[in-house]
């Protein structure tokens, strides 16, 4: 199947499905005695959490699943979103392998998803969330957002990608990058 087919192919149930790849909002500096891992946000990056939070929610983009590094920072960014997703709980993966991932293991994670799940939010760090972005991205995809995804992505900056494909079968270049962006 060619990456137009597959990006065209409808899942079973006919629905599209919507990922979000989410970097952390901004983080404490690195260095001195603190472990990396176990930086918090910043209090700039606690205000971009909660505008991030906001966006989604006005966009329509409320995940059902979330995948989220275990890393501090990116703990904190997904809480303090959440509180402004309104009223849903949706299903949350904290995993240690999200940390250190490359684009392969979040694909790994992304296949694993329950295909009744449509909005996934992933919630780690560069450059792997624009890494991920661009793998998936096809070609016909928005210009500035695929420009900006080849270069990488500030902090709380996030990608929406779209298929109708399940999430087991989302192949290099195969979703739509329709927007990268973060909230002012």
């Amino acid at each position: 199947m060619t990456a137009e087919e597959r990006k065209g192919a409808q899942t079973p149930d006919g629905g599209t499905r919507r990922l979000v790849l989410l970097r952390h909002a901004k983080a404490e500096p690195g260095g001195g005695s603190v472990d990396d891992v176990l930086r918090p946000l910043a209090l700039n990056g606690r205000r971009q959490a909660v505008r991030v939070g906001a966006a989604l929610r006005e966009t329509g983009l409320v995940p059902e699943r979330v995948l989220c590094s275990s890393a501090l920072r990116t703990r904190q960014t997904w809480e303090l979103l959440a509180a402004h997703l309104g009223d849903v709980e949706p299903d949350v993966l904290v995993s240690d392998g999200l940390y250190a991932a490359d684009v392969a293991d979040v694909l790994d994670l992304l296949r694993t998803t329950d295909p009744r799940v449509r909005t996934l939010l992933v919630v780690g760090h560069e450059p792997t969330m624009a890494a991920t972005a661009s793998y998936l991205a096809d070609p016909a995809s928005d210009g500035g957002a695929l420009a900006q995804v080849r270069v990488g992505v500030p902090t709380a900056t996030y990608s929406v990608l779209e298929s109708g494909a399940s999430w087991d079968a989302w192949e290099p270049q195969a979703a739509l990058l329709t927007y990268v962006g973060r909230p002012s």
